[in-house]
């Protein structure tokens, strides 16, 4: 067994930098939890990538502006990806969650 770790793939590298952006509380697997990219042994939840583009589901914070918020989630994903990046506001975090 390997103790290496793997390197990061593409859904993962997308995840990472809208989990950075500002206003984003944390990435939505979608109701039934089918929105992700199943990699190796893991799996990504709320990101879809496919030859077409991508699809990044998101919950926001309470205080996060949605246009602004989505706007930095699509650009922050289209500098790794080509194509269209869509982005859907699954949820916004309460005021405690925050």
């Amino acid at each position: 067994m390997s103790s290496e770790t793997p390197e990061p793939a593409l859904a993962e590298l997308v995840a990472e930098r809208v989990l950075a952006v500002t206003g984003v509380h944390d990435l939505h697997p979608g109701v039934m939890g089918e929105i992700g990219t199943y990699l190796p042994g893991r799996r990504v939840p709320g990101v879809r990538l496919d030859q077409d583009g991508c699809e990044v589901h998101v919950v926001l914070d309470w205080a996060a502006p949605v246009d602004t918020t989505t706007d930095r989630v699509r650009a922050a994903a289209r500098a790794l990806v080509t194509g269209p990046v869509d982005v859907v506001v699954e949820d916004v975090a309460g005021p405690a969650e925050a």
